[in-house]
């Protein structure tokens, strides 16, 4: 089994919650993509992330199922493991930097994969959701107080790898901050907290605690 870290990100204000994400250092010593998307499966966390130069933060970012070009709780927990002020994923130069106990990245929005963004009227109805039929990805939400920008989030990724829902998803929230405009404070899942905020230019930054798990 190859060496890989294990880190949470996204977690709550007292450390829990967050999401898992499986960080192999040496990504030369799997530089196929295959052999990377086996592996991905093989971990079973919602992304993958292989480090193919830890000085100049080149990434390369896998689900169970799927090579990403980007993905935010990736860069965000890949960024903070690596302590870089840059990742080099596909999509794009993804900035990054440390903010007391946040970690911060700057990405764009077009980076993203299509969403399906659904709001709801009450943050009591985004709890109550069942996980809906495969094929759409999903990113329920609502305001639990507009004026303040906190935001009652779940997410459905949709797809056929056993990941019924994602406990913290960066790029939904990036998503989302670009729609809005405005800087968000997001609980998502059973309690991550991610923090949003619009740049010029058309970038956003994502923030949010992360924990080294093993």
């Amino acid at each position: 089994m190859t060496d890989y870290d294990v880190v949470r990100v996204f977690c709550g204000p007292r450390g829990g919650y967050g999401n898992e994400l499986g960080v192999v250092r040496e990504g030369s010593f799997m530089p196929e993509r295959s052999e990377r998307q086996l592996f991905a499966e093989k971990l079973g966390f919602s992304e993958t992330v292989f480090v193919d130069d830890p000085e100049r933060g080149v990434i390369d970012i896998y689900t169970p199922t799927m090579r990403l070009p980007f993905a935010g709780h990736p860069c965000v927990g890949a960024a903070w493991l690596l302590d870089v002020p840059e990742l080099v994923t596909p999509a794009g130069a993804v900035g990054a930097r440390q903010d007391g106990e946040f970690c911060w990245i700057e990405a764009r929005a077009e980076w993203v994969p299509p969403r399906t963004l659904r709001q709801y009227a009450t943050a009591a109805e985004v709890d109550a959701l069942a996980v809906p039929p495969k094929g759409e990805w999903v990113y329920a939400w609502a305001w639990e107080d507009e004026p303040a920008g906190r935001i009652r989030a779940r997410a459905f990724p949709g797809r056929d790898d056993n990941i019924d829902e994602d406990e913290a998803t960066g790029a939904a929230a990036l998503l989302l901050t670009d729609q809005l405009g405005r800087a968000l404070n997001i609980i998502q899942g059973a309690g991550s907290q991610i923090l949003t905020a619009p740049q010029p230019h058309g970038w956003t930054e994502i923030g949010g605690r992360v924990v080294l798990e093993r």
